[in-house]
């Protein structure tokens, strides 16, 4: 490359060699390179390289190619066979999922997040014996998979000597939407284009140098490509003339170039073009087998000289050579190109099916079976996209309808879990234009639900896809049913489909042909009728807490359903338990919302600490995996915690929740976030706020309102309602409600009747029913009997009983300091001096200093956990889990990992529940 393209590029040079010197000091860092083709990406990518090299850093390289977009974790696999030699220094599961990944085995993945912790650990290590350079060229043609796991690990590398590199072109923010950071090349200024066409073509005409100029518009490769185009036809301006797109233009400049090489020549470039990362020798067996003569090495020569390839292989000078060629090229051409690739790659079928299909000039079932069969294998390697493509393409070459309507509908499905939903449309209404079986109505059904209802409507779509549902399971495929009856569910957790339908759903639970106590429908009748079916729902819950074999999925499923139906204790026991399962089987999807339930069962409980931890936990990996109703789902629990502690960020992290979850009609949210700011106003004793903010949630015609999760608000609303008047509403609320109480024996409806009654009840007849309130407060429930206490002892405060009320006082404000639930605390210490006691504001404990990131490495570390297998646990690099403790040890006032335990102990509350989240993922 020439040294003046570079002319104007000091900023973007700068920023290049310090992530290059950052990596060999010890540090990493990751950069997305983006631009137009031309601009310089390729030259600044080089110049790093070469000061890596300088500078004692490995680069390894992978290159994203058009024709292996459609091959799953290609890209890795370049990556992963310069680094084999650490594959087998990996723990076991991670081996095992990065070989099955790149296709070194045929066994399943298990989830592509564990492939993402593999990728991470075997580049660590590598950098860990030589500071390691990771240059992702191309990136807009590499593969998803194989994008998905990079940009995984480029989001954990800070203290690592490693470096991530990835050039893509302006039209793809794959890399730079997940997260990472993006340095944008713009075009060259006018004054520093002049300079460099006058260093590669000086003795242009003024005339000739002004169009260049003009037409070059900044772009390095056209200054530099244009000229030379020009000099290759004897001096006349003989480029296409006309407004032509620039890339376009100098992709001709390369046509030109190609078309005056000799017939074999553009043969074997073709193949190359069309042939990803394959090598010279697949290029040229099918080139011989497509000419009829043998070839060998040396018909690259002109194409050498061309300066077209590089000198050595069919390495293209600029990935617009390859583009030329694959554009110049007639269909005849690349098919019959396809189809010579497709004979030498027998042993390789994936890359032969595309092959195949790609030279296919009309329907073909061998075809279409093939790329069939691709699909499947790349669904057990974790390519959803890449199996999708495969579907879509063997589904325009299937004939027989059946067979077509099976691969649309296949790939609708695929398009759902993969977050595409104009595609997952365009594909169902492809698959309704056939004539359907029934079973295949079904599932279109299924799809056409998941996309067009949502959590709106009035409840009658769901209630018949519940109905379908039973009807598929008894036919013999209760998966698919039980998938199905999770849509129609999902819109009465989310929305609010209405009585009715909620009744129709909660029948076809019923009527669902698995065993009663399948975790799954345990938890599919807890979302759509905690209420209506109460008591059928919390007997067997609680009885799942007694089985022996592990099953970190319906754990988590039966935890999310234990928070519903009023039950926190209890939901954070059945999600503790599935954390650590769901962290080493890499199911972060399912883990995200694992942390959810658990933070939301935590805060319910009272449990600051716990809850801080796996909401934070929760919220970066819903951003990471691609779930933006549970990331609001977290912000609203993050701003009830804030609303405990006193935080003042409550309202911002409602608002941010609120954005998401109002148009989208997710009522659970939003009845959250007003319990939150009802909290909040309550414990600020802003009560006429709190009576206004908490009674949205009892009101039916309230985008706010729902119908079970408004328990847990109902105390803080009586008191909000008799301190600000407005006793006679909330008279009225507990009066609707109570004939729930033998419906469902909800812990929190429970709870909160038997309160409410005693902040209504007469001065005479109220000091048994607070005392009857704080004996049937559940014992692994601090916070609740915390909160009796604080009640019944104002009560006795304005009864003039100042030493009595001074004891329970007491005890609320140390059980709310053991929490962590400030607000609260400060509540009670207010009625303390009241009663004419003192106590002094805590100070804040040690652990509160610490990041919940540092937080959860101290607790697994005081149990003896190494650096290693913390990182497995959290999806860092062991080198970031020595960070943080550094990092911690001066917060807490210690020397080593050995003084954790002790330090712990003493700052994490002695709570009668087991649901701490130190406990749960030790």
């Amino acid at each position: 490359m020439r040294r003046g393209t570079l002319l104007g590029r000091d900023g973007e040079r700068r920023l290049l060699a310090g992530l290059v010197e950052q990596a060999a000091a010890g540090s990493g860092g990751a950069v997305v390179l983006l631009g137009p083709p031309g601009i310089g990406k390729s030259t600044l990518v080089a110049e790093a390289a070469a000061r890596a090299a300088d500078h004692g850093v490995r680069v390894v390289t992978a290159v994203g190619v058009e024709s292996e977009e459609d091959v799953p974790c290609s890209g890795l696999h370049q990556l992963v066979h310069q680094l084999r030699d650490g594959v087998e220094d990996l723990p076991g599961p991670q081996r095992a999922a990065l070989r099955a990944a790149v296709g070194l085995t045929d066994e399943v993945v298990p989830d592509l997040y564990l492939v993402g912790l593999a990728a991470l650990t075997l580049l660590s290590d590598a950098a860990a014996r030589t500071p390691l350079l990771v240059v992702l060229e191309d990136a807009h043609w590499m593969d998803r998979a194989s994008l998905d796991v990079l940009g995984f690990v480029a989001r954990r590398i800070e203290s690592d000597p490693l470096a991530v590199l990835a050039v893509t072109r302006g039209t793809d923010d794959r890399l730079g939407g997940a997260g990472l950071p993006v340095l944008q090349l713009e075009p060259l200024t006018e004054e520093t284009s002049a300079r460099l066409l006058d260093e590669v073509a000086p003795d242009l005409g003024p005339q000739v140098r002004r169009r260049l100029l003009a037409e070059a518009a900044g772009n390095p490769l056209a200054l530099t490509e244009l000229p030379a185009a020009l000099r290759a036809v004897g001096g006349a301006y003989a480029l296409t003339p006309g407004p032509l797109p620039l890339t376009e233009r100098l992709e001709r400049t390369f046509t030109a170039r190609v078309s005056r090489l000799p017939p074999p020549t553009r043969t074997v470039l073709l193949l190359a073009a069309l042939n990803g990362d394959g090598t010279p020798a697949e290029c040229l067996d099918a080139a011989s087998r497509q000419l009829g003569v043998p070839l060998d090495a040396t018909t690259l020569g002109p194409a050498v000289e061309a300066g077209l390839v590089e000198d050595g292989g069919i390495a293209f000078r600029h990935p617009l050579v390859r583009s030329a060629l694959h554009h110049a090229a007639t269909t005849a051409e690349r098919r019959a190109a396809h189809a010579a690739l497709a004979e030498v790659l027998h042993d390789q079928p994936d890359r032969q099916a595309w092959h195949r299909a790609a030279g296919a000039d009309g329907p073909d079932e061998q075809v279409a079976q093939d790329l069939d069969s691709t699909a499947g294998r790349a669904l057990r390697r974790g390519g959803v996209a890449v199996a999708l493509a495969a579907l879509r393409r063997a589904a325009d070459l299937t004939s027989d309808p059946s067979a077509r309507a099976d691969r649309l509908l296949r790939a609708a499905e695929l398009a759902l879990e993969s977050g595409q939903a104009d595609v997952a449309a365009h594909l169902l209404t492809r698959a309704r234009s056939l004539d359907l079986s029934v079973w295949d109505q079904a599932r279109a059904a299924w799809v056409g639900s998941a996309l067009l209802e949502g959590v709106h409507g009035d409840g009658t779509a769901s209630a018949e896809l519940a109905e379908t549902a039973v009807t598929i399971a008894a036919g013999g495929e209760p998966g698919l049913g039980l998938r199905m009856l999770w849509s129609a569910v999902l819109h009465c957790f989310w929305g609010d489909p209405g009585p009715a339908a909620r009744t129709r759903v909660a029948a076809a639970a019923d009527r669902m042909p698995v065993r009663a106590d399948n975790a799954e429908l345990v938890a599919l009748r807890a979302f759509c009728a905690p209420v209506e079916r109460g008591r059928d729902v919390l007997e067997p819950l609680a009885r799942q807490l007694g089985r022996s074999a592990p099953d970190a999925e319906g754990d988590q499923l039966l935890g999310g359903a234990a928070v519903t139906v009023g039950a926190p204790a209890l939901a954070t026991r059945l999600t503790g338990r599935s954390l650590d399962v769901l962290r080493a089987q890499g199911r972060l999807s399912m883990l995200t919302r694992a942390l959810c339930a658990h933070a939301a069962g935590a805060t319910r409980l009272g449990d600051v600490r716990a809850a801080l931890l796996a909401a934070d936990e929760s919220a970066d990996l819903a951003r990471e995996t691609g779930q933006p109703l549970v990331h609001a789902m977290v912000d609203a629990v993050r701003a009830q915690l804030a609303a405990v502690c006193g935080d003042p960020r409550a309202e911002a992290w409602a608002a941010e929740a609120e954005r998401v979850a109002l148009p989208a009609g997710a009522r659970t949210v939003l009845s959250i976030v007003q319990t939150a700011r009802g909290q909040a106003a309550l414990c600020q004793g802003r009560y006429g706020d709190a009576f206004a903010h908490l009674h949205r949630v009892f009101d039916p015609a309230d985008p706010s309102f729902h119908p079970w999760l408004r328990f847990y608000a109902l105390a803080e609303l009586v008191e909000a309602g008799v301190r600000s008047g407005s006793t006679g509403p909330a008279r009225a609320l507990v009066r609707d409600l109570a004939p729930l109480e033998a419906l469902a024996p909800s812990p929190a409806l429970l709870c909160g009747l038997r309160l409410a009654r005693a902040l209504l009840a007469p001065q005479d007849a109220a000091e048994p029913l607070f005392r009857a309130a704080l004996d049937a407060a559940p014992f692994d429930w601090p916070f609740e009997r915390a909160r009796v206490q604080l009640a019944l002892g104002g009560w006795l405060r304005r009864q003039r009983r100042p030493a009595e009320s001074r004891a329970v006082l007491q005890a609320a404000c140390e059980t709310f300091d053991a929490l962590g639930a400030s607000a609260w605390a400060e509540r009670a210490r207010q009625e303390l001096r009241a009663a004419g006691a003192s106590s002094p504001r805590q100070d804040p404990a040690a652990v509160d200093g610490l990041t919940p990131t540092e937080l959860h490495v101290a607790q697994l570390a005081a149990q003896g956990l190494t650096n290693r297998e913390i990182g497995e646990r959290l999806y860092v690099s062991p080198r970031t889990v020595g960070t943080h403790l550094q990092r911690m040890f001066p917060k807490l006032g210690v020397a080593s990992r050995g003084e954790l335990a002790a330090v712990l102990r003493t700052t994490t509350h002695a709570a009668p529940h087991d649901a701490t989240y130190a406990t749960d993922v030790g």
